[in-house]
């Protein structure tokens, strides 16, 4: 009688590129907390989806799979120039990954799940969830750890955090707030949002 059958809340994180959501989620992860991570869901889906690798191609006009994978920098060229087209995009992959969602949420049996997703608000997924945690860093910060870790120039990097949403309307938006700059512990603000999160649970 024990467990839970079914996870009794969701929470998102979210946050903008470079501000350490999956370090967080890792913290979470430890406390026995499984994450759904929507980026890597995303990339899976428009590699193994037949529907949506054809949706894909229509919408290119051309074929975005020449090795049988998707070619992701062709395709980030094609929804960096065109907002119609990342539109269509995302029309046809967010419905598949808030289906796989919650069909994985539906087979965990812990008190809460977590969705970790970059653009929660953006793609309508923070309707999927109970409450929101948005992980914030200094902007020279994330800078920095994205050209480390991927490999991009300061000037794509800044392309990027300006085509998302701003921290303050994230923020706004959010039930809990963590400050992941090099100078801040996280681990006792995730404990206490945990606490928090089981404690309503219990109420």
């Amino acid at each position: 009688m024990g467990k839970v059958s079914k996870p009794l809340m969701k929470l998102g994180v979210t946050g903008g590129i470079g501000s350490g959501k999956t370090s967080v989620c890792r913290v979470f992860n430890i406390l026995g907390i499984p994450v759904f991570s929507a980026d890597p869901e995303a990339q899976q889906i428009m590699n193994s989806d037949e529907s949506v690798i054809r949706g894909i191609n229509n919408i290119a006009g051309r074929n975005l799979y020449p090795a049988g994978r998707l070619d992701r920098m062709q395709l980030a060229e094609l929804v960096f120039h065109d907002p119609e087209v990342l539109q269509k995009v995302n029309a046809l992959v967010h419905p598949a990954v808030f289906e796989h969602f919650s069909r994985w949420a539906g087979a965990q049996n812990t008190p809460y799940v977590i969705m970790e997703a970059a653009i929660l608000f953006e793609s309508g997924a923070s309707n999927l969830v109970d409450r929101v945690a948005t992980v914030y860093a200094p902007v020279e910060e994330r800078i920095a750890r994205v050209t480390r870790r991927n490999r991009l120039t300061r000037e794509q990097v800044m392309d990027r955090i300006r085509n998302q949403m701003d921290d303050k309307t994230r923020i706004k938006k959010s039930d809990y707030v963590i400050n992941n700059s090099e100078n801040e512990m996280i681990i006792p603000v995730i404990l206490k949002i945990h606490e928090d999160l089981l404690n309503h649970l219990n109420s």
